[in-house]
């Protein structure tokens, strides 16, 4: 399904209409992957549509931009106020907000630090990223036969462009094996995460989901839901675990923020649990959905009013 258009997008400093938002063929990152992006919801509320956890992805924007020696012109807050105003500018409630930046048009070899920094932000309408049923039955997954990028070959904390190469494999065998998604191993065959979400596995009543060292990003649902289940009092594990552990999982589920919270209810075919959302996951998502929807009260101070 092609992007739904808005009308207005955000490109380096001012606001131009959709159809008017190129770029040339010979921008550093069409060849090379040189780009990096962000991610981002903002929900419906009674105070108008609020953006969630928008810091923390502006923060992890510019991690990306210093792990990939890019340099952007403008300051946490000048991204965080054009994010707001995009979303504005296209009188959107609920949506889909991506930041991108990416090198432009400079040297043709590898090393394309003299290529000027370019950076946009679109929004539009979405929905469930793996459909309205995921949410509330779950979805059927496989483990991948391609691994996550070992340590010291590409920089998994980045939310660089060229890493997705490996998630767009992993997503297009899971969909041609007639699967929903994919859960990926590390270099060392632990669990991972998926092609574009963090994976939680409950095991004997406490969460467990894998560590910083095992090739994942670093997630901001990811941290939403270690803050909810903590504050619910379930014990989180940050560690490794094996490919087994998922076969006897009492649940899993997805988080990121084009998934949110999305139940698996089955890995290669063996069914978790019982084969439908368990009662941790049904708690994280009402607790989440709750502050988004306001009818809880934003205790984290999660959303960002955009008017």
């Amino acid at each position: 399904m092609p992007i739904p258009k808005s009308e207005w997008i955000w490109h380096t400093g001012t606001f131009v209409k959709w159809d008017d938002a190129t770029v040339h063929v010979t921008v550093h990152a069409l060849h090379y992957g040189s780009s990096v992006f962000e991610g981002l919801r903002a929900y419906a509320t009674s105070n108008g549509p609020a953006v969630l956890a928008a810091e923390a992805h502006v923060r992890r924007l510019f991690d990306s931009c210093r792990v990939m020696r890019m340099d952007l012109r403008y300051s946490p807050a000048d991204v965080l106020s054009a994010i707001l105003q995009t979303v504005r500018r296209n009188e959107l409630e609920s949506c889909y907000i991506r930041p991108l930046v990416y090198r432009g048009s400079g040297p043709i070899g590898l090393d394309g630090r003299e290529a000027p920094t370019e950076m946009a932000i679109f929004a539009f309408e979405f929905g469930r990223y793996l459909g309205d049923e995921a949410i509330e039955e779950g979805v059927d997954v496989m483990v991948s036969s391609w691994r996550r990028m070992a340590p010291d070959t590409l920089a998994a904390m980045s939310k660089s462009g060229g890493n997705y190469v490996n998630s767009q494999f992993i997503i297009m065998e899971a969909r041609d094996l007639g699967f929903a998604e994919a859960i990926a191993l590390d270099v060392n065959g632990l669990v991972s995460e998926g092609s574009g979400e963090n994976i939680f596995v409950v095991y004997r009543g406490a969460l467990y989901t894998p560590p910083v060292g095992a090739s994942i990003l670093l997630g901001v649902t990811r941290e939403c839901v270690i803050t909810l289940a903590r504050d619910l009092g379930y014990e989180v594990r940050e560690q490794t675990f094996p490919r087994e552990m998922l076969y006897l999982a009492d649940e899993i589920f997805f988080t990121g923020t084009a998934v949110e919270i999305s139940p698996v209810r089955s890995v290669d075919r063996i069914k978790v649990g019982n084969g439908t959302p368990g009662v941790i996951t049904r708690r994280l998502q009402d607790g989440f959905f709750g502050i988004l929807s306001g009818q809880m009260p934003d205790r984290h101070n999660w959303l960002t009013i955009v008017r």
